[in-house]
């Protein structure tokens, strides 16, 4: 598995750069289906996408033991800061000391390459309106389990200029700080 864990990540940082599309058309990719979840699911398509619903039910409710065993134990999970890259450790200490969190799924696709689903997902939350979670699924023992799970916020384009540059402007600062500050 550890082999694969490259391939992984790219492919699930890739996919929803270039879409779905770009594993669906290819005939020389092996059996990938690419399905939003209204449209029709195969049965491990619906048993993954069950994974993902379960994991925002149970961040909602803030059931962390529920939630974790979602993961596989060498996942990672990648949130919005740039400085947000955890294993399962490190994630399962920040969750445990809050109260949860809600993000609602909007729309979802999934696209299966054997045992393994790649996952995009367009996520409502009160608290920060519109997000997205991408990631990778691993079939295992014990079923679907989530590998990747990548949390960010899309910014449309016209925004971006804007949005980038109070970026710049805040690492600038943050780099202009001395250190025990």
């Amino acid at each position: 598995m550890l082999y694969l864990k490259p391939l992984l990540l790219t492919t699930a940082l890739l996919l929803p750069i270039y879409g779905h599309s770009a594993l669906a058309n290819n005939p020389q990719a092996g059996n990938q289906t690419g399905q939003e979840q209204s449209g029709q699911l195969d049965d491990s398509q619906t048993q993954a996408a069950l994974v993902l619903d379960k994991l925002h039910q149970s961040a909602a409710n803030a059931d962390w033991d529920s939630y974790f065993s979602l993961f596989s134990p060498d996942a990672g999970f990648i949130g919005t800061d740039a400085s947000e890259y955890w294993n399962m450790v490190e994630f399962e200490q920040y969750a445990r000391a809050t109260q949860g969190w809600t993000y609602q799924s909007s729309s979802r696709r999934l696209v299966q390459h054997g045992e393994v689903i790649v996952f995009d997902e367009l996520l409502d939350s009160q608290s920060y309106g519109l997000g997205r979670g991408t990631g990778t699924l691993v079939k295992t023992e014990q079923g679907w389990q989530i590998l990747q799970y990548s949390l960010s916020f899309p910014i449309p384009n016209a925004l971006a200029p804007r949005i980038t540059d109070q970026i710049k402007l805040y690492r600038k600062k943050q780099k202009s700080v001395p250190e025990g500050n």
